[in-house]
């Protein structure tokens, strides 16, 4: 049984979502905010890059965040949607704790899921020395030994970014998830890396070497163990929908090259979807965005969504005082019908 009606329903309260929570809840909108507690970037100690917050803990931000939602009204929930879709002219969801709740809009910002290649250790360290983005690492790891694992035109690509933070690049063809080895590299990609410095390792990788709790190399299927401070590696990422089957959103995978990098959802760049009533924001539709466009991108789609329930409204308005106009009107014609069978003639103004 559906207990309560909210404007709009934001599914997941990271960046992004809190974003457009904090938009919508200043727009005095009604608003409940659904966070399943596990945000990608969970693992990272700190958040970099995000202006004005540079190297805050990425647990302190959601919880500003939160904060502030909340002081404007909006409710935020530490639960999981486990089924939503259309119901009339609005949304109806329940939640893993037993709540069903019926809504206008729906914003999804629920993220993606990194996919690690089958390397053992990496899970287990990924976020804090198991890396894959060098704006928000790089500088930490600067002028240490870089460890890449990874083929082809994506390794090349990450290779050379590395190497702007640090000239002790390493790049294990063994590691890629795809198994193309030496055989996804061109001429070209060689020349590159030669002409970069960038080493490069083939053969099978087995595991990485930890002392203390700290990452020491790179273990290979050989028994040979090349000293690293860290791993970088291309992970397949993909649009985090479960859940959410029952909305139909459309996906897409998103490529470099010929090389698949994951899947999104795909959308226009305020968040709107094929489906009506439904946008999203950050990393489920943008592969790539960093915390503080993720946040941009949270607010963009806020913002459409208070203009396009401020039409709705305004439209609805518009059809109850036309109603109004009309009543008067009306009821004078039924006393002229009624004057008329009795024969008591026109009725006057």
């Amino acid at each position: 049984m559906v207990t309560e009606q909210h404007d709009v329903l934001v599914v997941g309260g990271g960046a992004a979502g809190l974003g457009g929570a904090l938009t919508l809840a200043r727009a005095r909108r009604s608003v409940l905010v659904v966070h399943d507690g596990a945000p990608r970037n969970a693992p990272a100690a700190h958040m970099h890059a995000y202006l004005g917050l540079d190297g805050l803990p990425p647990a302190e931000l959601l919880a500003r965040g939160r904060s502030e939602v909340e002081g404007y009204g909006a409710e935020v929930v530490e639960d999981r949607v486990v089924d939503v879709r259309r119901d009339g002219d609005g949304f109806t969801a329940a939640l893993a704790g037993g709540r069903v709740v019926r809504a206008r809009r729906v914003l999804v910002a629920t993220g993606l899921v990194d996919g690690l290649p089958d390397v053992p250790g990496l899970a287990e360290r990924w976020g804090r020395d198991v890396l894959h983005c060098p704006f928000c690492h790089g500088w930490e790891v600067r002028d240490r030994a870089v460890g890449i694992l990874g083929s082809g035109p994506v390794a090349v690509h990450q290779a050379q970014l590395w190497r702007g933070w640090t000239a002790d690049v390493t790049l294990f063809l063994g590691g890629a998830a795809d198994g193309a080895g030496g055989d996804g590299l061109s001429d070209a990609d060689w020349e590159r890396l030669a002409a970069l410095g960038v080493r490069v390792v083939d053969g099978p990788v087995a595991g990485l070497e930890v002392a203390d709790d700290v990452l020491t190399g790179v273990r290979l299927a050989t028994g040979t163990v090349l000293a690293c401070d860290a791993v970088v590696v291309a992970t397949r990422m993909g649009a985090r929908l479960d859940g959410l089957a029952g909305l139909g959103l459309p996906t897409e995978p998103v490529t470099r090259g010929e090389r698949v990098l994951g899947t999104r959802v795909v959308a226009q760049p305020d968040g709107s979807t094929t489906v009506p009533g439904v946008r999203v924001a950050g990393n489920v539709t943008d592969l790539m965005a960093q915390v503080q466009v993720a946040a941009a991108a949270g607010l963009t789609a806020g913002a459409a969504l208070v203009a396009e329930l401020g039409a709705e409204d305004a439209d609805a308005a518009v059809a109850r005082y036309r109603a109004e106009q009309v009543a008067p009107f009306s009821g004078r014609a039924e006393r002229e019908v009624a004057a008329l069978r009795s024969g008591g003639g026109a009725v006057g103004l």
